[in-house]
């Protein structure tokens, strides 16, 4: 489903360009673009987006909810967060004693960049 959009650069000059280019080579079926709307629904929050970003940075590519709380909002409020971001399947999380561990679900990263490059 592509249209067509003319897009004026100067006064008398007139190019084309391709609008709504597809993402991929097939069409995502309405779960797939559920799930995905969820996850980057859930990145479209700053403070979601940001403690999804120190999670992934870490060595290990996982971390204790001790070591990222700190992103100007109080404590509850983070594990709010961080539940909203493991609903939207970003995230996987197990206990360690008093402790809950954080880290990105696997494929998650590989699959949100096909997506994107996809779509470049």
């Amino acid at each position: 489903m592509s249209k067509l959009v003319s897009v004026s650069g100067a006064p008398d000059a007139t190019t084309s360009l391709a609008c709504c280019q597809p993402l991929g080579q097939e069409e995502l079926s309405a779960p797939d673009a559920e799930r995905i709307a969820s996850m980057f629904k859930a990145l479209s929050d700053p403070v979601r987006l940001r403690l999804f970003s120190r999670i992934a940075a870490q060595p290990g590519g996982e971390a204790c909810v001790c070591d990222i709380q700190d992103v100007g909002v109080s404590q509850p409020t983070v594990s709010h967060h961080l539940r909203k971001l493991r609903e939207a399947g970003l995230l996987v999380s197990d206990r360690r004693a008093s402790w809950v561990y954080y880290r990105v679900a696997p494929g998650v990263l590989a699959g949100m960049a096909g997506l994107l490059s996809a779509a470049a």
